[in-house]
């Protein structure tokens, strides 16, 4: 499974408006800065969370971008949905909609498991966790075991 740049950045820009000491909303530009996001790639992330109710806009002086629900009830799942659409999917299609055949028949359930699998990391961290520096004891168990961070 790949996470792209966009799903990488969103949640960084996410996190760091939950992590923002203001209530006040926070230019692009410091968002930027902050994570070193190229800013107009950020722009476009902006309008997709703008577009899925993660964040709100305000324009003029004092503008910027702020969650548009308390952070500990947008998860890191809700964000690369916002952006990337469904969190595992092969070929285009949901797991759960592929029909195989012969050898490969018991393939959609690898598919549909390793679905489950990263949605139930994904929507148990929320954005409070992360800007909050910890994420839950269930995930980070997961890092516990050497292997997890070979490379193999």
């Amino acid at each position: 499974m790949r996470i792209s740049a966009k799903a990488d950045y969103a949640v960084r820009a996410a996190a760091e408006l939950a992590a923002s000491a203001v209530a006040e909303p926070m230019p692009a530009e410091s968002l930027s800065r902050a994570q070193q996001i190229p800013h107009r790639f950020l722009e476009a992330i902006l309008s997709d969370l703008r577009r899925d109710g993660i964040v709100t806009s305000r324009r003029g002086a004092g503008g910027g971008y702020v969650l548009a629900r308390p952070a500990d009830q947008v998860t890191v799942a809700d964000v690369i949905r916002a952006v990337d659409g469904p969190l595992v999917y092969v070929r285009s299609e949901r797991p759960a909609d592929l029909e195989y055949s012969g050898a490969a028949a018991n393939l959609m359930y690898v598919w549909v498991a390793l679905r489950a699998n990263v949605r139930a990391v994904l929507e148990n961290v929320t954005l409070a966790d992360l800007a909050g520096g910890a994420v839950p004891d269930v995930v980070r168990a997961l890092t516990d075991d050497d292997e997890a961070w070979e490379n193999p």
